[in-house]
């Protein structure tokens, strides 16, 4: 009898340090306008578009938008130790730099705030994933593409890094989708942003972790 409650008192130990296969995972998206659902309503914005799919298909998946209108990689460098602490999220997806490059601003610092960023995430055994971003060629082809070289340089630098294509790529170039800024998608383009990104970010939620990674 003793030694089927010191049985039963182990179990419940290891079920206490043991992550269910069931658990929630989540993720968290770190962006700008193009995320926070900017000129329409939240609620038909493609993360809730992605988290009402989750809610029934995928309950064990949760996301978090902690996106806003406007953000820089300065004021989302600024609020990332705060959002860590809130939400401890398994994943995180930096949808940033299109407002830094609109306005002209320093690649290098931009780079620098990136990269601070995702050391700050990968310190507290944070996954991360990084958008691809690109902006309107009227700052001058050579901004255009150090702006756009500068992902792909921090993929090259964080091997552990994973770099996902722009969104709105094939979107913006479809006017009907748009809205009249021609930076923005309209309400309609929001379901089929779900439809490219939900299975991305879902694969990253059910990969396995790296050996030396914890959680």
């Amino acid at each position: 009898m003793i030694k089927k409650s010191f049985n039963f008192a182990f179990l419940l130990i290891l079920l206490c340090f043991i992550r269910p296969a069931a658990a929630n995972v989540s993720l968290m998206i770190l962006g700008d306008s193009l995320s926070a659902g900017y000129g329409i309503a939240v609620a038909d914005s493609w993360p809730n578009e992605i988290q009402r799919r989750w809610q029934t298909q995928y309950p064990e998946f949760e996301l978090i938008n902690a996106s806003i209108s406007g953000e820089t990689t300065e004021g989302a460098l600024r609020r990332l130790p705060a959002l860590i602490e809130r939400h401890r999220p398994d994943w995180v997806f930096i949808e940033l730099g299109g407002n830094d490059g609109l306005r002209g601003f320093n690649l290098s610092t931009m780079a620098s705030n990136l990269q601070r960023m995702i050391s700050l995430l990968q310190a507290e055994n944070i996954r991360v994933a990084l958008s691809e971003m690109e902006i309107p060629p009227n700052l001058g082809p050579r901004y255009t593409e150090q702006f756009s070289q500068t992902f792909h340089s921090l993929a090259e630098k964080n091997n552990q890094l994973v770099l996902i294509p722009f969104f709105v790529r094939n979107i913006a170039v479809q006017p009907h989708l748009m809205q009249a800024d021609g930076i923005h998608p309209n309400r309609d383009a929001q379901v089929q942003i779900a439809d490219i990104m939900e299975p991305q970010l879902r694969q990253l939620l059910e990969s396995p972790r790296l050996k030396g990674e914890q959680k």
